[in-house]
C-alpha cells in the first residue's frame, strides 16, 4: 500500500491532487472533533458527506463498492481538515497509526475492506510511507444519519 516518501510538502501533494482541506465540522453530538494526548491525535469518527449533507446509502443494497470507496476518500479529506486544525501543520505528521472504518452494509456484503481503501489509498498518496497504517473495517447495520461510511483515525505527530 505505501510508497516511498513523496517529494515536497504535504501541502504540495494536496495541491497536486486538487484537494482543498475543509474546516473542522461541528460535532453532531456530545463529543469533540479530536483529542491530543502527547504525540498522538485521536480524531473522532467522520461520516461520509456529499454536498454538505450525509452521504446516505447502504452497501450491498443501494450502493456499490466503487461508490463507497469514493465516500471513504471524501472522508479522508475531511479527516485531514480536522488533523490540520489539531496540529496546525500537516508536515508535522510522523505516522498515520490506525484507521477504524464502519461501513453501513447488508448482512451479506463482504467488501468493507475495499470501501475503506478509498481512505487508505489517499493517505498513502499524501504521506507516502508515513501514511501506511494499521486498520479495521467493519460492516454495521446503521451509521448516524444513514451515512454509508464512518472513519476515525489515530495519528502520531512531532
Amino acid at each position: 500500500m505505501a510508497t516511498a516518501a513523496p517529494a515536497g510538502s504535504v501541502y504540495d501533494r494536496l495541491t497536486q491532487l486538487g484537494i482543498a482541506l475543509p474546516p473542522v465540522a461541528t460535532p453532531a453530538a456530545a463529543y469533540v472533533p479530536f483529542v491530543r494526548s502527547g504525540n498522538l491525535v485521536f480524531i473522532s469518527g467522520h461520516i461520509a458527506r456529499r454536498d454538505g449533507k450525509a452521504w446516505v446509502g447502504q452497501l450491498g443494497r443501494d450502493m456499490v463498492t466503487a461508490t463507497g470507496k469514493h465516500a471513504a476518500r471524501a472522508i479522508a479529506i475531511d479527516l485531514l481538515g480536522t488533523l490540520q486544525a489539531a496540529v496546525g501543520d500537516l508536515d508535522k505528521v510522523e505516522r498515520i497509526v490506525k484507521l477504524m472504518s464502519l461501513v453501513n452494509s447488508t448482512p451479506d456484503y463482504t467488501e468493507q475492506h475495499l470501501v475503506t481503501n478509498g481512505c487508505s489509498e489517499l493517505l498513502a498518496e499524501v504521506f507516502g510511507d508515513k501514511g501506511a497504517h494499521a486498520r479495521s473495517a467493519f460492516g454495521v447495520a446503521q451509521i448516524p444519519l444513514g451515512a454509508c461510511v464512518e472513519i476515525e483515525m489515530i495519528v502520531q505527530v512531532a
